[in-house]
């Protein structure tokens, strides 16, 4: 397609992104700069504004193409599913929820575990999907990183976990807050076997996430620009009654603040883990730890 073509077909075929991200149709508009952007342009740039470099969300499919080496990867554990242990009804029941889920960002749930190579390293990861549910916690989600860890163990290599959730499912209740004891015990083991645990926390990571296993990585960084925290800024100002400093809960205030070791862009994210797995692996740091 031509520029010019691209050029008047512009105004009618803008559309935002979806939850997940996902561009639809063949431009995009920008949230950080409102710059309109070519799909596939943008698709190749790993969802990131080429003007503003806003980094937009992505699923965890597009995640783990960008992160692992090509055909090196599997997704794992695709057989659990989210069951209605409350039998909870508001507005609407769980099951029409996780049903209307389902059909969206597929029946897998809010976390993907997938294994993979990344410069010839495999790596163990999770990864959630936050186009499922918000991203929301539940029963299955805590399995999952539960079992992405052991499988890392199983494999003696390294494991990341990605965020990106709005926190515990409600509709499961004190069974999804178990989920945040589960999956921080878990990561004993990983210290234990002397294996690499980083968190990559991307926009949003609140709530019952945020306040477990997103916090316990052995490195924690965060993608520009991402929302980070336990309840949001509003409530926050609200309930102290003070105007919040300028960044509040941002990456890059977390980062002047010590809360996370670095903020990286995704288009780097390749490289640097390799290069901080080749330091964390390495036998005589092991050794020191």
């Amino acid at each position: 397609m031509s520029w010019f073509t691209r050029l008047i077909e512009t105004p009618k075929n803008i559309l935002k992104s979806n939850d997940s991200g996902s561009p639809e149709g063949l431009w995009v508009k920008c949230p950080g700069c409102s710059e309109a952007l070519y799909n596939k342009e943008l698709a190749r740039n790993g969802m990131v504004c080429s003007k503003c470099r806003h980094h937009m969300r992505m699923s965890s499919l597009q995640r783990a193409e960008l992160l692992f080496d090509a055909n090196t990867f599997e997704e794992l554990d695709k057989e659990l599913r989210s069951e209605d242990p409350l039998n909870f009804k508001d507005k609407k029941k769980y099951k029409d929820r996780t049903r209307d889920a389902n059909k969206k960002a597929g029946p897998e749930d809010a976390v993907r575990n997938y294994l993979g190579d990344i410069q010839g390293r495999t790596v163990s990861a999770s990864i959630f999907e936050f186009a499922y549910m918000g991203g929301s916690m539940g029963s299955v989600a805590g399995e999952k990183i539960v079992r992405g860890m052991e499988h890392a163990l199983k494999r003696n290599c390294p494991y990341i976990l990605i965020t990106a959730s709005g926190g515990a499912r409600m509709q499961e209740g004190v069974l999804s807050l178990m989920q945040m004891a589960k999956t921080s015990s878990t990561v004993n083991q990983l210290n234990s076997a002397k294996l690499p645990f980083v968190c990559l926390l991307t926009d949003p990571t609140m709530g019952g996430v945020s306040a477990s296993h997103a916090w316990l990585g052995d490195v924690i960084i965060a993608e520009p620009g991402a929302l980070i925290g336990f309840a949001g800024p509003r409530v926050i100002q609200e309930t102290v009654g003070q105007k919040l400093p300028e960044g509040f809960q941002r990456s890059e205030f977390l980062l002047e603040h010590g809360l996370i070791d670095a903020v990286v862009d995704r288009r780097d994210l390749r490289d640097y883990l390799a290069t901080l797995f080749n330091h964390l692996t390495d036998r005589s740091f092991r050794q020191a730890g």
